[in-house]
């Protein structure tokens, strides 16, 4: 008989993942696009590594910035369709049960707090190649990234600790 219920551990990874993405997806619209406060390449020039500059307020070097945050936004959207189909894979009853699902949102929480970590350590940090807000103020805004990073996995650790088993028995409310 098949299983009616799924542990909360089955979903860690996709749902990981998945947080993975959509913090990538946060960084890329906000930061990026919206507020306009950099772009994967806008620190290059006085980077750790020696990467030409492609300055954000010239035609070539915009065009470089817009070619390498578009990448970005790719190698997110598949972090978002990786985890949603291991999801999928998964859980194939009662999937709008998982939705509602504190392990769920919880692990998600964690894997937009380790992208924050991760992306902020390498490229603001040990690379360079940007920063959150450049300025006389640039370092207390990449570390204010990484304590955020901190506070959603915490946060996400929290939620997902106070998860139990996803019933798959029980029919989903609408």
């Amino acid at each position: 008989m098949a299983s009616t219920s799924i542990d909360a551990a089955d979903i860690r990874l996709p749902a990981t993942i998945l947080g993975v993405g959509l913090g990538g997806f946060v960084d890329g619209i906000v930061l990026h696009q919206v507020l306009q406060w950099h772009h994967l390449l806008s620190s290059t020039g006085d980077d750790n590594i020696g990467v030409r500059a492609y300055p954000v307020d010239s035609v070539p070097g915009l065009q470089m910035n817009t070619l390498w945050d578009g990448l970005f936004h790719v190698v997110t959207w598949v972090a978002v369709l990786t985890g949603l189909a291991l999801l999928y894979a998964r859980v194939t009853r009662s999937r709008g049960r998982l939705w509602r699902s504190a392990a769920l949102w919880g692990w998600a929480l964690v894997g937009w707090g380790l992208f924050n970590l991760v992306e902020g350590i390498v490229n603001h940090h040990l690379l360079g190649i940007h920063h959150v807000r450049s300025g006389p103020h640039q370092t207390t805004w990449d570390v204010g990234f990484l304590l955020l990073g901190v506070a959603l996995v915490a946060v996400g650790w929290a939620v997902q600790r106070r998860a139990t088993a996803v019933d798959l028995r029980a029919p989903d409310r609408r």
